[in-house]
């Protein structure tokens, strides 16, 4: 696995200052026509929790009234996980999560505090590519397209805005869920809490086979047999609105990381012991050793609460736990999906997608494939992080860079067959969400241990900037609450009837 699909392990330890809690989640990779990773989101609450030494831990008295939280972020390759950019010529372009959804506040919310922008918008059109010919290809007309839709698919196009615009409503609900303070314990009890929608029954199979199942390989790497929650977040990625930060997504993390005041430790972490002393009254009193290889070799830290936002899977983290009652495993059942970004600067032979236009009048910049073309998922002319002052898109008759998402590395013949020339080739291999395919995995748990808790846990709901932000401020509402044992804040039911109530 690339380093770069690492992500960091956020550990808290206690000092005497009070500051706004992020944690960095996962996120997954899109590209321009679809939605945005899991690829790393953060989340913020202000949480305050007891001191503790960095190298041993002294006999505790009694709790003081006042207390703050420090954070450290322990992340051994670059902040962002697995939001990345590649420089190819003079710009840089999105290699990683490339998409925010307009109904993503939490996003919403980081970019505004940062005192970031959108990315300015550029045009795009799209066509389905089913590895013979274009089966689809976007007008610049929107009532020509909305016929041909009609024509060939009826008003499944229709019932599927109004079958996502219904999972997106519930969905919704965890916002004001979260305003209000309350968490949940478990994945499953934050998604029965959204009211979940698992099925979406009655869609024909020429439509699922030509717009759905494109849809969900741009996104997820994988066909339609995917749990309903999974597809509606992927069909959600393919409305309009969809925006990016400009400069590159990545910004958000950096800038979340410094806005907080966090201490940024670059090291893999390795294992996490958990030790208990007594007091001088006598008690218990437990906390955890986090053992790590840093710069300047293996080191240990000692926290009251840690928060792990690694994928515990085979080959992605491979921490392991001492000490613990139960033991807690250190991979989790279940394989992440791996999906290759290729970014290629050339010029593209549209005669490889079937067509007989002529590169000047080919202008589509998004090309999605049908399960029936195996090779690649997808093909996407990029535009810059930053988009320049009189910058415009150019036809496939000039050289530009295309962003190829396939599940194996392209072939030096693959290569060849796509475009008729190019000036240079980037490669990053991304695991970047969870092989999604039935039956469906019961998700692992968001606590590990008292105070050990893992924020990756909601990834195998589904995978995105904005859950990962919603498993992080949830799970800082959590350990708040457990800590200060406000039981009457975690997994509450009906809350949406309640609250309505209150309104």
């Amino acid at each position: 696995m690339s380093r770069n699909t690492r992500l960091p392990v956020f550990f808290r330890k206690l000092e005497n200052v009070i500051v706004q809690l992020p944690m960095f989640g996962s996120l997954k990779t899109h590209n321009a026509a679809a939605h945005s990773f899991s690829e790393s989101s953060v989340v913020s609450g202000a949480v305050a929790f007891w001191r503790r030494s960095l190298a041993s831990a002294p006999e505790l008295g009694p709790q003081p009234k006042k207390i703050g939280v420090k954070i450290d972020v322990f992340e051994s390759g670059s902040v962002g996980g697995r939001l990345e950019t590649v420089k190819m010529g003079d710009y840089e372009y999105e290699v990683g999560g490339s998409i925010i959804h307009p109904l993503n506040l939490h996003m919403k919310h980081f970019v505004d505090r940062l005192g970031m922008s959108p990315r300015k918008d550029v045009a795009s059109k799209m066509a389905i590519f089913n590895g013979k010919e274009l089966i689809f290809e976007e007008s610049d007309w929107f009532i020509v397209n909305f016929l041909r839709f009609l024509w060939r698919y009826g008003f499944n196009l229709i019932r599927m805005r109004m079958w996502v615009e219904s999972v997106l409503d519930k969905f919704m609900r965890i916002y004001q869920y979260q305003q209000y303070g309350y968490s949940f314990s478990s994945v499953e009890k934050l998604m029965h809490a959204m009211g979940e929608t698992m099925i979406a029954e009655g869609f024909s199979q020429v439509f699922i086979n030509d717009l759905v199942e494109p849809i969900t390989r741009v996104n997820y790497g994988q066909s339609v047999r995917i749990n309903g929650f999974v597809g509606a977040v992927s069909l959600a990625g393919a409305e309009s609105g969809l925006w990016a930060v400009d400069g590159g997504n990545k910004r958000v993390c950096s800038g979340l990381l410094y806005h907080s005041k966090s201490e940024l430790i670059p090291g893999k972490v390795t294992s996490i012991a958990v030790k208990v002393r007594p007091s001088k009254t006598g008690a218990a009193s437990s906390f955890y050793e986090v053992n790590y290889a840093g710069e300047q070799g293996a080191a240990h830290a000692l926290y009251d609460i840690v928060i792990i936002a690694a994928p515990l899977h085979s080959g992605l983290s491979d921490i392991s736990f001492s000490g613990f009652s139960p033991p807690i495993p250190s991979h989790y059942p279940g394989r992440y999906h791996q999906t290759v970004a290729t970014l290629v600067h050339g010029l593209l032979n549209v005669s490889f997608l079937g067509t007989v236009e002529p590169p000047s009048d080919f202008r589509v910049s998004d090309v999605l494939t049908t399960d029936t073309e195996r090779s690649i998922n997808s093909v996407s002319a990029l535009d810059p992080v930053h988009i320049p002052p009189g910058y415009k898109p150019t036809t496939a008759s000039h050289k530009k860079v295309w962003k190829i998402f396939s599940p194996e590395p392209l072939t030096e013949q693959q290569l060849k067959n796509m475009f008729l020339s190019w000036d240079s080739v980037s490669e990053t291999r991304w695991l970047a969400y969870p092989a999604y395919s039935p039956p469906r995995r019961k998700t692992p748990p968001f606590i590990l241990h008292n105070r050990l808790y893992y924020l990756n846990a909601v990834e195998w709901a589904a995978s995105a900037m904005e859950m990962s932000a919603i498993s992080a401020r949830n799970l800082a509402l959590l350990a708040h609450h457990r800590w200060h044992e406000q039981s009457e804040k975690i997994d509450q039911e009906d809350l949406h009837t309640r609250l309505r109530g209150e309104l």
